[in-house]
């Protein structure tokens, strides 16, 4: 039988293990905020020093891709007007697709160190611990991978994204960073692309 002194023992080691898995929790949580206010910075900034352009409306250069059976599109413009990529969404993924014409590196820093370092990997992390307490199953933790040919960004695919606020903010990381890729690359590199 343990003594009250090991048994205090015991409790205070417990006590500890709890403290360190909020702290990392805690911790977690901190860096999934200070990456959405990066987001709403970037995006105050972009709306608050520039002036107002009204649209102009343009024939379609070219047909418009079909959106695949069952998913929902969204495109992803710049600032300016210029489409850059389509989103598509269902319940069981989210894909993005560059336009043809647009050049986007994969290499570049908007994508892999906001994207994937700030969004993408801390979801996957907490997936992985909730699927290790048994709170979702293994096989709902969250997926991602990059289709690149060469250095071009040739679409991000994520699986099992999780709720409509999960897929809120991704959808706003995904809009956020492709646009700065798109500026970085700027539209002479574009031309060159084509």
């Amino acid at each position: 039988m343990a003594t009250p002194e090991q048994q205090l023992t015991k409790k205070l080691a417990e006590m500890k293990a709890f403290l360190e898995r909020r702290i990392k929790q805690q911790e977690e949580e901190l860096n999934s905020l200070r990456s959405f206010i990066e987001v709403v910075d970037a995006l105050l900034a972009e709306r608050s020093f520039r002036p107002v352009e009204i649209p102009q409306i343009e024939a379609p250069s070219r047909p418009r891709a079909l959106t695949p059976a069952g998913r929902d599109s969204t495109p992803i413009l710049t600032t300016d007007g210029v489409r850059i990529a389509s989103m598509y969404f269902d319940r069981e993924g989210l894909h993005i697709v560059p336009e043809p014409d647009v050049v986007l590196d994969p290499q570049s820093p908007p994508l892999r160190s906001f994207l994937l370092a700030k969004i993408l990997e801390p979801m996957q992390v907490k997936d992985r611990e909730a699927a290790s307490t048994g709170s979702i199953p293994p096989e709902r933790i969250l997926a991602y991978d990059v289709e690149q040919e060469e250095d071009r960004l040739k679409a991000i695919h994520i699986r099992n994204y999780g709720d409509d606020r999960r897929l809120l903010e991704l959808k706003n990381a995904i809009r956020w960073t492709l646009r700065r890729m798109y500026e970085k690359t700027g539209p002479k590199k574009q031309a060159e692309g084509a």
